[in-house]
């Protein structure tokens, strides 16, 4: 299964992914070796930043379970840069019908 990232420069990454793993727990795995993928993901998941704030191509949101109101709030209180198609990497789960998912990092993600 692949996950396709955008890193802050604009170029795109392919990433092996895991089934029932979060989008943020991919793309800091792989920050371990390429520093380009680097995200702060404070929280590590429990939905208390909005440091792991991504950018889902238009055409994979509809795939996606929508986000919750404290999803939403979150966003709104910590993310930088807000856009309609923006989610928390977090809240993402891969699973097989998102096999080619493609996130854009946004601003202020940064470690």
């Amino acid at each position: 299964m692949m996950l396709h990232v955008i890193d802050r420069d604009g170029k795109e990454h392919d990433l092996e992914a895991i089934e029932g793993w979060r989008v943020m727990e991919i793309i800091r795995d792989y920050a371990m070796t390429d520093a380009s993928l680097a995200i702060k993901a404070e929280c590590g998941g429990s939905l208390s930043c909005g440091t792991c704030h991504v950018y889902v191509d238009p055409a994979w949101l509809p795939k996606l379970a929508p986000p919750t109101d404290e999803e939403t709030d979150r966003l709104a209180e910590s993310a930088f840069e807000l856009e309609d198609n923006s989610r928390l990497s977090c809240q993402i789960l891969m699973s097989d019908k998102l096999d080619g998912l493609k996130v854009t990092i946004a601003p202020g993600t940064e470690p």
